[in-house]
């Protein structure tokens, strides 16, 4: 991956943590004009594991891209330092989302998703 300072807005930041200190946290990048265009636009920080479809992300750096197909986004996982892919799961149009949001991560007691625009994908803590 390049190395940029692609900037982010604060208000599209979301994060929760797990009770330990420990956090799960992601902002919409600001990409336009830069090489990552189009294939990132969030970076994601992860300070305890979790599971996002069958993709297991252990603490560290990520950033996500999505395509939008339909009534579906294909959200793909990259490795932040590297550019690696790590996959890809399918966020789905969620009808009971009635706020559109540029990124938003639920906590686990409330609904176990992150939230892109008016689609979802759920997620698993680990421990």
């Amino acid at each position: 991956m390049r190395q940029e300072r692609i900037e982010t807005e604060m208000r599209t930041a979301s994060g929760i943590t797990d009770g330990h200190g420990k956090y799960i946290a992601g902002v919409v990048m600001i990409t336009a004009g830069y090489s990552a265009d189009g294939k990132y636009s969030h970076f994601f920080l992860v300070q305890a594991p979790m599971k996002v479809g069958s993709i297991q992300l252990e603490p560290g750096e990520y950033v996500l891209g999505y395509d939008h197909r339909g009534d579906v986004l294909e959200v793909r996982f990259y490795e932040a330092a590297t550019g690696k892919p790590l996959g890809e799961v399918d966020a789905t149009l969620n009808p009971s989302i009635t706020r559109v949001e540029s990124f938003r991560i639920w906590p686990p007691a409330d609904r176990s998703v992150i939230q892109i625009g008016r689609f979802t994908f759920s997620y698993q803590p680990g421990e």
